[in-house]
């Protein structure tokens, strides 16, 4: 239903950067070494897992001896490998919380601080 009430007030909240001045960080050097920081610690652990949780599948499917393997009392070999998926799951974002809190966020808040000042 349109209404003959003008429209709200512009926003009084910050000012934005330009995309100009997006485009210009995102070109920067100093963003691309925060991407290169990410990329070097995200993709290589992200293989190593995957690798990790397809060797265990197919372990699972073709080496269904192994796997059933007693370790101890009724616990075998895959139910402990399904155990270490977690342990992994909860290694990783542990790793990647602390390697973002030293590495990334201080060169992040650095690139918006500098945005944010220029505006």
């Amino acid at each position: 239903m349109a209404t003959d009430a003008p429209p709200p007030p512009a926003s009084t909240g910050p000012v934005q950067p330009t995309t100009e001045a997006f485009v210009a960080v995102q070109e920067s050097a100093e963003f691309g070494a925060l991407r290169r920081s990410h990329r070097a610690f995200a993709f290589p652990l992200t293989v190593a897992f995957v690798l990790w949780y397809l060797l265990y599948v197919l372990m699972s499917s073709y080496a269904g001896d192994f796997m059933g393997t007693k370790v101890v009392g009724n616990i075998n070999v895959a139910l402990v490998f399904g155990l270490l998926q977690f342990v992994t799951t909860f290694l990783i974002a542990w790793l990647y919380s602390r390697h973002a809190s030293t590495q990334l966020d201080p060169k992040a808040a650095a690139i918006k601080s500098r945005m944010e000042a220029d505006v």
